[in-house]
């Protein structure tokens, strides 16, 4: 990393609860790269306050996560389509004092649905009702999917989500119909859920394509018996480094190949 200096670009992130994650992310490639950039995680009590500083002191980009996603949208000035489609922001650039958001998240779901040329006219199940759920389930109505299953226990957020993208809800996991399931829920993830499966076997075993949206570990539950029954596979992990990549592109205009995103993952994960 370069020595601090008045000329150096600064880009942070606001989070509830700050991780090094995106911090090492971006660091390591500004060191690689060579460029005169610094990030750096934050929280606050004040996003007014916050997003005053983004303007008075510069700062050339905002990552923004829980609970400043819906938030932040009333004080920035443009919003891009990725953003308004889900009325949640997760990146914010600051150009000469003008704040333009949008949500990578979204992006990054929709580019790896084209990848992987999954279906659109394929049935999906998706369990979750939280805020990347939103992200996820407009990413796939936007790129053309017409038959999605919300499973949420919470059967007010569950059903708000599947009527805004007009979708259908249920509470309870239905029949093993489906083409694509997603989990976007904490089951598998590190810690009191690293063992829970999100779905039943016959679930993925019916399945043609598994997703799931925790990335640490990347290696879910869901993720290696999705792989032992040789499905096409979408994971967390891919997710979050294809998201951090494209707000990297809009921080410092430098496009990213798949091995530096492979390698800045590998290391942000690494503590």
């Amino acid at each position: 990393m370069p020595i601090l200096n008045k000329d150096m670009q600064v880009c942070i992130s606001l989070a509830a609860r700050p991780s090094n994650i995106g911090t090492r992310f971006h660091n390591y490639l500004y060191d690689e790269l060579g460029l005169n950039f610094l990030y750096k995680a934050f929280t606050t009590s004040d996003l007014e306050g916050a997003v005053r500083g983004i303007r008075a002191f510069g700062f050339r980009g905002c990552s923004v996560s829980m609970p400043f996603k819906e938030a932040i949208i009333p004080l920035v000035d443009n919003l891009e389509r990725s953003a308004v489609a889900i009325e949640s922001v997760n990146t914010v650039v600051n150009e000469d004092g003008l704040l333009t958001a949008s949500n990578t998240d979204y992006e990054a779901v929709a580019q790896l649905l084209a990848e992987r040329a999954v279906d659109p006219a394929q049935r999906v199940l998706l369990r979750g009702s939280g805020g990347m759920a939103k992200a996820v389930v407009a990413a796939f109505r936007g790129a053309g999917f017409d038959d999605l299953t919300v499973l949420a226990r919470n059967a007010e957020a569950g059903q708000a989500l599947a009527a805004r993208y007009d979708y259908a809800w249920t509470p309870d996991e239905p029949a093993a119909e489906h083409d694509v399931i997603v989990n976007v829920t904490p089951l598998g993830m590190r810690g009191d859920h690293e063992h829970a499966l999100a779905f039943g076997e016959a679930q993925i075993e019916r399945a043609t394509t598994v997703f799931d949206v925790v990335a640490f570990p990347s290696e879910t539950p869901l993720v290696q018996a999705g792989r032992a029954a040789g499905k096409t596979l979408i994971t967390g992990a891919e997710v979050i480094a294809l998201q951090a990549a494209r707000q990297f592109e809009r921080y410092t205009g430098v496009a990213l190949t798949a091995d530096q995103v492979a390698r800045a993952s590998e290391f942000s994960r690494a503590e």
